[in-house]
């Protein structure tokens, strides 16, 4: 995925980083949106160049229900068309449904599900190829909405077309916001999950869907959604991308290792790390439940966070992963103990200093895909936002502070991160890293 240079996560003083830039004009792409998360080849950003673009809500206010049409849909913005032209490559969903973790998790959880799917009513959202509404159809639904914006669509609707489904799967080329459907569903099954989880999250899309045509009691697929976060130390990369520049082929060109920090590390960056990089036990930024949730949580997303550091070892930075639950409407979700594995995830303070934990079904009866670091690799990997210096810690010690993940007002396709650590029993002040992001670097 390429890289773009809009923000920074560079030290700027001796022990305090701030950092605000504006946000680009104008409809670009370099957003925080699906480009999907994911593709290295790219879609093509309107500026000429070459960026990835990742769904986000671009839903605002309230949403049309089949009882209530006061409320008009929101505009189509220029950012909407070009994050939706993105949406053609075919790189895209090459890539995802590659994702074998990702794509059989999905059929299992259909599999799973069957009894509530079989003569029953779907919608997909954001469809793409169409292969999730196709192994809802092979799960015996009577009928699947496959709503998509992009022109990804017609591919869609020739897949269905030669796989003898177009009796049962109908193709819907639109926003979920301006589609009609004239009958109430029974399921929504939707992969809208981006980088973060919410990085181009068009869980908003989801809500709209649900505000729109679900049943009451309906299904979710997937019905919650968990993103979490850990202090890391990873001293391979920084000696790969830093280090490397002290002694060049015999040369000294340390001259060049401020540049190089700057260009490594001033973006988040999407890569896989092992549970050996992970510091402490994660704590959880936001639990989402599919079926309750509200588009205004989206816009902005706090948590206080403390950590205890479990070796001593360079930090390098904080890394983000989530995971995703397919229960069922009759799976009441369980609380969790903080002494879970890095996979599963812990408890968390919330900005009110109530402790928030990871709400959860016994995994005998949901069906979990995880993009932790222990778990099998995704094209989604982590996400690890890195200082431009290690910060040695020691064992035991606390590692506190909050995260805030907001959409810009702006465009919500973009998505800015407030970072606030501190290292308690040490001479460090607070730190505070400010981003606005463009697409992240993909390795």
């Amino acid at each position: 995925m390429q890289s773009g240079g809009d923000f920074s996560n560079g030290f700027h003083g001796d022990h305090h980083r701030e950092l605000e830039l504006e946000d680009k004009q104008g409809p670009s792409l370099s957003s925080f949106g699906r480009a999907k998360k994911r593709s290295h080849a790219g879609a093509r950003d309107p500026r000429g160049g070459l960026a990835n673009v990742l769904r986000v809500s671009d839903q605002l206010g309230e949403h049309k229900s089949l009882e209530t049409s006061e409320s008009s849909p929101p505009p189509c913005t220029d950012f909407d068309v070009a994050y939706f032209h993105s949406y053609a490559h075919v790189g895209i969903h090459e890539e995802m449904i590659k994702d074998r973790a990702r794509t059989e998790t999905y059929r299992e959880a259909i599999m799973q599900h069957q009894s509530l799917i079989e003569g029953k009513v779907v919608v997909d959202v954001g469809c793409g190829t169409g292969i999730l509404s196709i192994f809802c159809a092979q799960a015996g639904a009577k009928r699947v909405y496959a709503v998509d914006a992009s022109d990804i669509a017609v591919q869609a609707k020739e897949v269905v077309k030669a796989n003898g489904l177009s009796d049962k799967v109908i193709v819907l080329h639109g926003r979920v916001e301006d589609v009609e459907i004239d009958e109430e569903v029974d399921v929504i099954i939707s992969e809208w999950m981006g980088y973060m989880l919410l990085y181009e999250s068009m869980l908003g899309s989801v809500i709209t869907a649900r505000d729109r045509w679900l049943k009451p009691g309906g299904l979710i697929l997937p019905s919650h959604a968990t993103l979490y976060m850990a202090p890391i130390s990873h001293p391979d990369r920084y000696s790969h991308s830093i280090d490397f520049w002290r002694n060049v082929y015999g040369i000294d060109m340390s001259a060049m290792m401020q540049l190089a920090k700057q260009c490594a590390f001033e973006e988040p960056s999407v890569e896989s790390i092992s549970g050996e990089n992970v510091l402490t036990w994660p704590e959880v930024v936001k639990h989402i439940d599919c079926k309750t949730i509200k588009i205004q949580e989206l816009d902005s997303v706090t948590a206080r966070y403390k950590f205890n550091s479990m070796m001593r070892a360079p930090m390098h930075g904080f890394a983000f992963w989530f995971d995703v639950e397919f229960s069922g409407p009759a799976s009441s979700p369980a609380k969790n103990t903080s002494e879970t594995s890095i996979a599963s995830g812990s408890s968390s303070i919330s900005p009110s200093g109530e402790v928030n934990q990871k709400k959860r079904t016994n995994p005998s009866d949901a069906l979990v895909l995880s993009t932790s670091p222990e778990s099998p690799p995704t094209h989604w990997q982590q996400t690890i936002v890195y200082f431009y210096d290690p910060i040695d810690v020691e064992q035991d010690q606390v590692i506190e502070g909050s995260v805030t993940l907001s959409q810009s007002k702006e465009n919500k396709r973009f998505m800015n991160i407030h970072l606030e650590y501190s290292l308690v029993a040490t001479l460090f002040h607070p730190f505070q890293f400010f981003f606005k992001f463009p697409p992240m670097l993909i390795l």
